[in-house]
């Protein structure tokens, strides 16, 4: 069985983690910040020092932090970085959400080390990782894949590869930007049938079996009736892959004038403090906009 390393140990990284042990993988983890590593180490992951110190206890060494300077950090820059501990022949997995140019760049200085990559982010939130039902997007080397998909079957029920190196980073954003655009229709059906008076869950139960109905009106609808914006996935991570979207689509001039409005209206939630609410508070924007609300805590 392959020695598993694991970096990032939050929201995701944790169930992740936990779901790994399941498979019966003994993950050796690391983290910036040490609550995440007492969870894991409570479940039986062993901890490391560093990223280094994890990579050389790692065959298959999965990352999963924040942004492309966060990976850069753990992979490559830092000088602790994991490709110091990285033997020839071991496979990096990079299961956050990033640049897909950062994706390449890293992947090309591993390569020189003999160190094999994919790039593998997640669809499925919180509720996915702890339920191990995870869609996994690849990018990379289809053997590669082969060879790491036990490991990736133990997170995921979805796998799908999508084609060489970079390929899984563009999908998760066409992923964040199809959502982008169901939300913003879900937020504003809601707001609709709210102001003329029909009764929001009444509608939701209406149209959600019909040709309207979706993952995010399904799951998302009820909690914005109900009032709930408790993360499931958190304002400032959308922002950020909202915001690697936008630069994706004018790489290869692409126009994206859905994902730029909901980009636009959720910098009012940030502006508000409210960044660390769930993406369904993009109800509280939509709502406002016919109030003249500006300060969007209060809708």
């Amino acid at each position: 069985m392959e020695r598993i390393g694991f970096i990032g140990l939050g929201i995701m990284g944790v169930p992740m983690v936990a779901n790994l042990i399941k498979a019966g993988f003994m993950p050796t983890v690391w983290n910036r910040s040490q609550p995440g590593i007492d969870a894991c180490t409570a479940l039986g992951a062993s901890a490391a020092e560093s990223p280094q110190a994890v990579a050389e206890a790692s065959d298959v060494l999965i990352t999963i932090v924040t942004d492309s300077p966060d990976v850069e950090s753990v992979l490559i820059s830092r000088d602790d970085a994991a490709i110091h501990g990285l033997a020839s022949g071991s496979v990096v997995i990079d299961m956050s959400t990033i640049s897909p140019a950062v994706t390449r760049s890293v992947a090309s200085q591993l390569a020189e080390r003999g160190v094999a990559m994919l790039d593998a982010p997640v669809s499925g939130g919180d509720t996915g990782a702890k339920a191990g039902t995870l869609s996994i997007m690849v990018g990379g080397d289809e053997h590669v894949l082969e060879r790491c998909r036990p490991v990736l079957e133990a997170m995921g029920s979805t796998i799908t590869h999508c084609g060489p190196t970079g390929a899984g980073q563009t999908v998760k954003l066409c992923n964040q930007v199809a959502i982008a655009g169901a939300l913003l229709g879900v937020c504003e059906a809601l707001s609709l049938a709210d102001k003329s008076g029909v009764d929001q869950q009444r509608m939701l139960a209406a149209i959600s079996a019909g040709a309207a109905g979706s993952w995010q009106l399904s799951n998302l609808g009820p909690k914005i009736a109900a009032g709930d914006y408790a993360p499931g996935f958190m304002v400032r991570l959308m922002q950020k892959d909202l915001r690697l979207a936008l630069e994706a689509g004018g790489d290869v001039l692409q126009p994206l004038p859905n994902t730029s409005l909901v980009h636009q209206l959720y910098y009012q939630l940030q502006t508000s403090g409210l960044g660390d609410e769930g993406t369904q508070a993009l109800a509280r924007v939509v709502s406002g906009l016919g109030r003249g609300i500006t300060d969007v805590s209060d809708s």
